[in-house]
């Protein structure tokens, strides 16, 4: 059994036991629920329009992280002109523990 959910305007594909990372959520507990589920398939599979009603996926926080760092590097070439900038995004990292259709 899989299900899609949305948060932070991204969707993330999730299965019960999956550890994933999600930008950084602000009221930090120790047990987490998504709501905005988009797909849920276990024999079949049910697609929302756009959120599937009473579906929801229970997580629980395991730690706030900070992703790698990237690099924004602008350059214009034969005028002397370069910047760099770096950008770490913060991040929440859960485990799914279950998903209710």
């Amino acid at each position: 059994m899989y299900a899609v959910i949305e948060t932070g305007k991204k969707q993330y594909k999730v299965v019960a036991g999956d550890i994933i990372e999600v930008e950084k959520l602000d009221d930090v507990k120790d047990k987490v629920i998504f709501d905005r589920v988009l797909l849920v398939s276990d024999k079949d599979t049910v697609i929302g329009h756009p959120y599937i009603e009473g579906a929801k996926v229970i997580a629980t926080v395991l730690k706030q992280v900070r992703s790698v760092k990237t690099i924004a590097y602008r350059y214009r070439r034969r005028k002397g002109y370069h910047r760099r900038r770096g950008h770490r995004q913060d991040l929440t990292r859960v485990k799914i523990k279950e998903i209710k259709a």
